[in-house]
């Protein structure tokens, strides 16, 4: 039998879900960033803030999370079995709570959302398909000029830019209009905030052409994001450079790595899988539409 259980107290449930999150590092790196930031007092500024996890026989087989300061305040759901996703969305039903949303792995995070519609009404829009990647054997670019740097105080006003850029590109890339994407345009505390975590620039001749971003390790794992090059210097290998040199940073303490990409972007697959990240997991991104 399956049960589901909710917690709002980001601690509780961290500890709770220590051993499902420790035995799936990669694909719950989401999950358990965000609710280590919570932990930390960090204010998501949405109006659910709750976490779950799934229980069969006892056992953690799964966990989902609601805490999305952005419209349509999806869930996040980590990989689980169909039983559970199906009770996931019986207890919000029950709750009288309607999701907006359910992001997250596949299949869970469709089965999530087709029983909510079920039991609500409405359909589902797919807003994203996207794919999280591992990082194998590292190989690193060659002949792509210029150096990295970690981002200071002093390039905040250039990378709030971009990273507004960057989401504003996420969201154009997005094929349901209606969907209001997870990049918002970061506030000053948010890009301090990636500074003081992990941002790193790309510089030719001087000149910042490239930045990449990454989480703090979660059960030794970090997830690059973002990674972003402003369209007229594109072509010439910056992000590949920066990513990788990121990449190389980041795991030289024995660090995992994860990254997402968009399933339908062929340029992003191709460079990320030449510098050495494997496929792991299919994701999606599901807007549920009210009838």
């Amino acid at each position: 039998m399956v049960t589901v259980e909710f917690c709002t107290d980001p601690a509780e449930f961290l500890a709770v879900a220590a051993d499902y999150l420790a035995e799936e590092p990669v694909v719950t790196s989401v999950l358990a960033t965000n609710a280590a930031r919570v932990a930390g007092g960090a204010g998501l500024g949405g109006p659910y803030e709750w976490f779950a996890v799934a229980r069969e026989a006892g056992r953690v087989v799964g966990a989902a999370m609601r805490t999305a300061p952005f419209e349509p305040y999806p869930l996040y759901v980590c990989p689980m079995p169909e039983e559970a996703a199906i009770e996931l969305a019986r207890q919000l039903h029950a709750r009288g709570e309607y999701a907006g949303g359910a992001n997250g792995a596949l299949p869970a995070a469709r089965i999530v959302a087709e029983e909510t519609v079920r039991l609500a009404g409405g359909r589902v829009s797919v807003a994203m398909a996207s794919r999280l990647h591992e990082l194998g054997t590292l190989e690193m670019p060659a002949d792509v000029p210029g150096r990295a740097r970690p981002a200071t105080y002093a390039d905040l006003d250039l990378c709030r830019r971009w990273l507004s850029d960057f989401g504003r590109a996420a969201r154009d890339q997005s094929e349901n209009p209606d969907y209001a994407h997870e990049h918002a345009v970061p506030s000053e505390d948010d890009v301090r905030r990636k500074i003081d975590e992990f941002l790193l620039l790309w510089e030719v001749d001087g000149d910042i052409v490239s930045l990449a971003g990454a989480t703090p390790p979660a059960h030794g794992v970090a997830r690059v994001a973002p990674v972003y090059t402003p369209e007229e210097r594109r072509g010439h290998g910056y992000g590949t450079a920066v990513t990788a040199e990121s990449s190389r940073l980041l795991a030289a303490d024995g660090t995992r790595l994860c990254l997402f990409t968009d399933v339908d972007n062929p340029i992003s697959n191709h460079v990320y899988a030449k510098i050495g990240y494997r496929p792991v997991v299919d994701m999606a991104n599901h807007t549920l539409l009210r009838a």
